[in-house]
């Protein structure tokens, strides 16, 4: 039976679902790889070597950003049998080489699927590719190619498509999400009412990572003011010093972010924000690190994505003066500890509440609106939307109980 392993951000989850959607009842893995970081594309290879040693006679096919940064190195690797393009990944015929003969002919040449093929009770949907910026950073532009868009109608085709099979909740994706607009006339806030008018029988809708500086007014007014939009924003921050910011080559500065979380939460006092943080970026002192760390408490920030920083070669930050690993380690270490309290004791103040929980396909755990994980003792119906009362926090996860 054909396998995918996915590795890295959402987007790549969606396309992992579209990509096990058309594969063939078959001896095949591919591996959706990420090249964000050095450490990803490492885990990328032994993604591989595992998936080979598990499976001795399957056909292993790589795919996503580190094959396009790398190609040579993976198709050299004596484990894989092939590579494909991420930008060939959705076509069904890229994996035909790599059937067997007997079922390559059965390979569809469909990318219809619905919510049942997700291995989530959520359905990613993917509304955007690619990025126009050039952060120091980051690679992902040569694994992802120029921002586009896909056409609103096909948005919400693929929206319905996810819902009707039974998806709670639809996650738009893309690498630069509020970027979405390169139609004409088009941005998110106006695809986002689009899919709420067009789909009044979606539950939820959650937007994964934006920008702060590409958040207009008419996105922002739909953030705060229309329920079925989740009160669970994921910003792409990197970092809360100035100049780390401007050598980073972001467009917002610290400011900018205080603000709008400040705004927002004015708005909505329930939105839970996550961000992006980088720790130990080139040239970082401990004042400027001081800065990031403060930034935790400033934006209010509950579910911290820390990344030690590394050199990814190809980048103008890793012909920068480094920071020392072990300081690295460190600040990341004090960044995950900032942001792990900070959650704790939002969690805490939920106990006592009641939440409505969108149930994982195990019947046990699932996430609330506000995205806080929550597991309950007795299992309920997979992929249904519930109200449970919160009696107890564990670690990072409420206990609850069906109100």
């Amino acid at each position: 039976m054909s396998k995918v392993i996915t590795l890295g951000c959402r987007l790549n989850i969606a396309e992992s679902d579209a990509i096990r959607a058309m594969l063939p009842d078959d001896d095949l893995v591919v591996v959706n790889s990420c090249a964000v970081t050095e450490e990803a594309v490492r885990q990328t290879r032994r993604a591989i070597r595992r998936a080979k040693r598990e499976r001795p006679d399957a056909r292993v096919v790589v795919t996503g950003c580190a094959v396009e940064v790398e190609p040579a190195m993976f198709a050299a690797m004596p484990e894989v049998a092939g590579v494909v393009a991420n930008t060939a990944k959705l076509d069904p015929s890229s994996f035909s080489p790599f059937a067997s003969s007997e079922v390559e002919k059965r390979i569809s040449t469909s990318l219809d699927t619905d919510g049942r093929n997700s291995s989530h009770a959520r359905g990613f949907v993917e509304v955007q590719n690619g990025c126009d910026h050039s952060c120091t950073f980051c690679i992902i532009p040569q694994g992802r190619g120029p921002s586009r868009s896909l056409p609103a109608g096909a948005v919400i085709d693929r929206v319905k498509a996810v819902v009707d099979g039974g998806a709670g909740e639809v996650v738009l994706t893309g690498v630069d999400v509020t970027s979405y607009g390169d139609l004409a006339g088009d941005s998110l806030g106006l695809l986002v009412e689009r899919i709420l008018k067009a789909v009044p029988h979606l539950p939820r809708l959650r937007l994964s990572s934006l920008d702060p500086v590409e958040i207009d007014e008419r996105l922002f007014a739909l953030i705060v003011g229309e329920p079925r939009v989740m009160p669970h924003l994921h910003f792409s921050l990197q970092a809360g010093d100035d100049m780390i910011l401007k050598r980073m080559k972001r467009r917002h500065l610290r400011t900018d972010a205080i603000d709008l979380v400040q705004r927002i939460k004015a708005a909505r006092p329930e939105i839970a924000i996550g961000a992006d943080l980088i720790a130990g970026f080139p040239t970082e002192t401990e004042a400027m690190f001081a800065n990031s760390l403060a930034i935790v408490e400033a934006c209010d920030i509950v579910f911290g994505h820390i990344f030690p920083y590394s050199p990814r070669r190809g980048t103008p930050a890793a012909r920068m003066p480094q920071v020392e690993p072990e300081v690295v380690r460190a600040r990341a270490r004090r960044l995950r500890e900032a942001c792990a309290e900070r959650q704790a004791a939002w969690l805490d103040r939920l106990n006592g509440s009641e939440q409505r929980l969108l149930v994982e396909l195990d019947g046990r755990t699932g996430h609330a609106e506000n995205f806080a994980k929550i597991a309950v003792e007795s299992r309920l119906p997979p992929r249904s939307i519930q109200s449970v009362r919160i009696t107890a926090r564990r670690g990072d996860t409420l206990i609850g109980v069906p109100a």
